[in-house]
């Protein structure tokens, strides 16, 4: 199973725009040590200059970098926050990011819908449900004998976009009617 972890950046970049219009300068949070991460951050920087966004990356190597990493934000004058999952690293840490991206006002976009469940303002990705799903039908053909190199890889279907209207509020921020028309689901 593919989560297309390389071709959503834009468009999540794109709805952070959206959403903030005003924003300009992005800190993006990411591992760039990490290889898989290497094709995302070429088609976000690539999303980046057709609305004149500028990007900062801002490197997470370990937890312990985390208050440091939101410091270098803030002295960066960073106004939104881009958060480049790596669930190995950073779903240990989802609380204290999306606390930290409120303490900041830091208008913040996750990959995953539990970003926004915990707090986060909001996240596009693929439904993590339906990968599960799709994901047990492949282990009930292997258990039933079928070879895994026979089985092609499947990408997402189905994709959630959703927004926390409680976060927004916090941040004084109003969403447009436009992307609220967009949103999946809008936590209240």
């Amino acid at each position: 199973m593919s989560n297309l972890s390389a071709e959503l950046p834009g468009k999540r970049l794109e709805i952070l725009k959206e959403t903030v219009p005003q924003s300009a300068r992005v800190a993006v949070l990411a591992n760039q040590a990490n290889q898989n991460h290497a094709s995302a951050m070429h088609n976000l920087t690539g999303a980046a200059q057709a609305p004149g966004l500028h990007l900062r990356i801002v490197e997470l190597r370990r937890p312990d970098e985390l208050d440091a990493a939101f410091a270098a934000m803030t002295r960066s004058g960073a106004d939104a926050l881009f958060v480049q999952g790596e669930p190995l690293l950073l779903d240990g840490l989802r609380g204290r990011i999306v606390d930290l991206a409120a303490k900041s006002r830091l208008h913040a976009m996750y990959s995953w819908r539990m970003y926004v469940d915990a707090g986060g303002l909001m996240a596009y990705g693929p439904s993590l449900p339906d990968m599960h799903r799709r994901a047990a039908a492949y282990v009930d053909k292997i258990l039933k004998g079928t070879k895994p190199a026979n089985l092609p890889v499947e990408q997402p279907t189905k994709f959630e976009f959703v927004i926390n209207l409680k976060t927004a509020q916090a941040l004084g921020l109003t969403i447009p009617p436009t992307v609220l028309f967009l949103a999946d689901e809008v936590l209240q």
